[in-house]
């Protein structure tokens, strides 16, 4: 996933753009949209439990709505291909996280926060 080129036809944001990669719309929407001038501040895909987990974090200049902080993420623990546990704060929906098939609100305090509530949960869930 990292490294890879995805090609974007429609910059604006008056719309989600259309686009060619396996991901929703919603999420490469936000990206275009609202961290043209982000900072990454995590990017890691580690092998551990017989699975894959793969965290990236951005500082963003404004928030991501309806989140009131000033960072996007996607924390994911992935086994077989398929999501076990995963954190994010997509547009429109706001901090939340999914356990499996569930998926819950989560308060976001902070990014130390994020990543140990993160791997607490990827450890319940080995």
């Amino acid at each position: 996933m990292f490294g890879t080129e995805h090609k974007i036809e429609s910059q604006s944001c008056a719309a989600p753009p259309a686009i060619h990669i396996g991901l929703d719309t919603p999420y490469i929407y936000g990206i275009m949209c609202h961290m043209s001038d982000a900072e990454l501040l995590l990017r890691s895909r580690t092998a551990i439990h017989g699975g894959v987990v793969e965290m990236v974090v951005w500082r963003v200049p404004e928030p991501v709505p309806p989140s009131s902080h000033n960072f996007k993420y996607r924390l994911v623990f992935l086994r077989d291909g398929k999501r076990v546990v995963g954190y994010d704060n997509e547009h429109g929906k706001g901090d939340h996280r999914h356990l499996r098939a569930r998926e819950v609100a989560y308060r976001f305090v902070d990014v130390d926060t994020l990543m140990q509530d993160f791997l607490e949960d990827v450890e319940a869930m080995k």
